[in-house]
């Protein structure tokens, strides 16, 4: 199984390698990366299948040492190890990532055909698909970080392919830059639990805490650690405040949103915190909580208004996302990766259908501009439809049975703990969800066209980009996760493999109806289920029915309330903008999050920017200039006394060398007799002096 997961894992490399280095010489090189695609799809249900059915309670691991450094003066002991980790959760999730992979390269073969760079464009797809798998595999953080960041670039490549628009060149770099923002706290808390446990296995972390093991042997650093890595998901998963890439993200090719932005990338967060779950306290746990409630309804609240379908379905992902956030929070682990996954699907198929519309609508996103698709395109309206059904939490459908799990355990947890706040919020949002989701299927098929001319020329999309919308439609169903349409714990899905870590923190950093009795926590190494308290699972069972039957009467509002507004007409939309045209506009213009960033985050960037020039230009340069004004006025004055002193006394010299040897040259006369006389006057001199002596 190891090594199918390996392979699994470094398929998609291969086909990123091939893909781009031949793109250039072989045309049809894109058939590879789909094939290389299908392989790693069907060794992830292979993978699936064994582990599930033959080691559902037992965890697979395997690793090697990377780097071994030995015992350093200031760390000690450096040994870090790379592995891949299989257990229920990891390969469910790779299942999710291979099948939206593949969906989403069969449907880009049509979609994206005629691009200049077509097969620029699958390999891009693969190397997005091997880090993602990274991801899931890991057994240890700091890999899951490296893999991390090659989603980052391969987002970055991918959400910028048509670099030639500015407004998409702009997007992959806001993408980039946000991203980097949450990446940075990620770092922060991995180094700090290396420094607290000198390890960056998951397991070996978990237990150093079950034993009271504790950063700077506090639970406030624990939190903050906690919170720290949490920021890595905030980013990644489109969290407020780091929310405002996904939307622009959109730039990229409508497929590639799919991909990235509905299944695989953005929950990728999620995934996060599902793996270190057993990392957060009490107080961190809320804090995800109330940002997980935050997420989930400001953007819906955006979506309201939104009048480009993708931008639409973007806002729609992060509140979802925020749904999944919310959820962990408060402790409802196992709903929020049933989430995780059924989302994926339905999400998926929204927005592949929205680019089977765009598709077919000559490039149009507008929905004030379409209107009536329903008889030109009905596979993808039907589609839409069910997937839309699914988000909205419509029974017999994957989604209701997901947020009806969610939304129960924020009832629960409302209380257990006087919270109220979050299944208020939950509950409002399904009803936003559903109005705003049906909003967009009202605009765009139902009714008169809009635009008469590209209406004429609208046209249902070809077999390869359909098959992906009709096979995620069909995974939007409740029975492929359950027997029972209204009950989701008594589907194998959740009572079989979905189960909550081990709770390895300290009673102390949990909320108390959480801590499980001593019996249930089995030794390090094992998979076992968090067993809650008899409390929580009264209170969990007990919000079941209120929670589904409340759901249900709020999704049912927020249809009937757009059916109201935008099929029968029996409210004037434009009336009641303008009569609450505040707050309409607040909606419209996304609570002004970019005008507020551009005010201050980017403003006081470019103001600290020009600070720090100014300082450069006038403290800095000042003082290099002052000390080549210093310089080189010592300079002169050295070359002055090099010129007038030095060069004065070897001057002088060789002018007195001169006259001497002049005076000298008229004793040189070449006569032997002239010689004779000299030398005779010297002898004649000399006896002189000695005599005087």
């Amino acid at each position: 199984m190891i090594n199918i997961a390996i392979a699994v894992l470094f398929l998609p490399l291969i086909g990123f390698v091939v893909t781009v280095f031949l793109g250039s010489k072989i045309k049809q090189i894109y058939f590879f990366e789909n094939i290389i695609m299908f392989l790693s799809l069907a060794g992830a249900i292979i993978l699936a299948f064994f582990k599930l059915s033959s080691f559902g309670d037992t965890t697979i691991s395997s690793e090697f040492v990377w780097i071994d450094l030995g015992n350093t003066p200031l760390m000690g002991d450096i040994k870090i190890t790379l592995g891949i980790m299989l257990d229920n959760i990891a390969v469910m999730m790779i299942v999710v990532v291979m099948l939206i992979s593949f969906l989403v390269h069969i449907f880009s073969i049509e979609y994206m055909r005629g691009d200049p760079r077509y097969n620029r464009y699958f390999a891009y797809l693969g190397l997005f698909t091997f880090s993602m798998s990274g991801i899931v595999f890991t057994h240890n953080i700091l890999m899951m970080y490296i893999f991390w960041e090659l989603v980052g670039l391969s987002s970055y490549l991918l959400i910028g392919f048509w670099f030639e628009k500015k407004s998409a060149s702009d997007a992959a770099k806001k993408a980039f830059i946000v991203n980097r923002i949450g990446d940075v706290g990620m770092f922060i808390g991995i180094m700090m639990l290396y420094n607290a446990y000198h390890t960056f296995t998951f397991d070996e972390i978990f237990y150093q805490i079950s034993i009271g093991n504790l950063p700077f042997n506090s639970e406030f650093w624990l939190t903050v650690t906690g919170l720290l890595i949490f920021a890595g998901a905030i980013g990644k998963s489109a969290q407020v405040p780091l929310h405002v890439w996904l939307p622009d993200a959109m730039e990229g090719p409508t497929p590639v949103s799919a991909l990235i932005h509905a299944a695989t990338m953005v929950a990728a967060g999620v995934y996060l915190i599902v793996r270190i779950f057993g990392i957060f306290t009490a107080d961190a746990m809320l804090i995800i909580a109330l940002i997980g409630a935050l997420s989930a309804l400001i953007p819906a609240t955006i979506a309201l208004t939104q009048n480009d379908i993708k931008k639409v379905l973007a806002y729609s992902t992060i509140s979802q996302l925020g749904y999944m956030i919310m959820a962990l929070g408060v402790g409802a682990y196992t709903f929020a990766f049933f989430h995780l996954i059924t989302h994926a699907f339905f999400k998926a198929c929204l927005f592949l259908g929205s680019g089977s519309v765009i598709h077919g609508m000559h490039n149009e996103q507008d929905i004030q501009k379409m209107g009536g698709l329903r008889k030109k395109m009905p596979l993808t309206y039907y589609t839409f439809l069910i997937a839309s059904l699914a988000i909205s939490g419509i029974p017999l459908t994957s989604g209701f049975l997901s947020k009806d799990g969610i939304l129960a355990g924020t009832f629960a947890f409302a209380n257990l703990t006087g919270h109220w706040l979050f299944p208020i919020v939950g509950f409002f949002v399904a009803m936003l969800t559903a109005f705003y989701m049906f909003r967009v299927i009202i605009l765009t098929f139902h009714g008169e066209p809009k635009n008469r001319e590209k209406y004429e020329h609208a046209h249902e999309s070809k077999f390869v980009m359909v098959m992906p919308l009709v096979l995620l439609a069909g995974l939007s169903f409740f029975f492929w996760y359950t027997p029972n349409p209204v009950n989701p714990n008594d589907g194998w899905v959740l009572s079989e493999w979905i189960k909550a870590p081990e709770l390895y923190t300290p009673e102390s950093t949990r909320y108390d109806f959480m801590i499980p009795d001593e019996e249930y926590i089995s030794h390090i190494g094992t998979s076992s289920e968090m067993m809650y308290s008899e409390k929580y699972a009264e209170a969990l069972h007990a919000a079941h029915y209120p929670a589904m039957i409340l759901s249900l009467l709020m999704a049912g509002l927020g249809i009937l309330t757009a059916f109201l507004f935008y099929q029968w007409k029996k409210i004037s939309v434009d009336k009641l903008a303008e009569r609450f045209k505040a707050l309409y506009n607040w909606s419209l213009n996304k609570w002004h999050f970019d005008e507020l960033y551009d005010a201050t985050v980017v403003a006081g960037t470019v103001g600290f920017s020009r600070l720090l020039g100014a300082f450069d230009l006038k403290v800095i340069d000042g003082i290099v200039d002052g000390a080549a004004s210093v310089t080189r006025g010592f300079s002169s004055f050295i070359g002055k006394f090099d010129n007038i002193v030095v060069d004065g006394l070897v001057n002088f010299m060789a002018y007195l060398s001169g006259f001497i040897g002049l005076i000298f040259r008229r004793f040189q006369t070449g006569k032997v007799q002239t010689y004779l006389i000299f030398v005779l006057i010297s002898i004649v001199l000399l006896l002189f002096l000695f005599k005087s002596f």
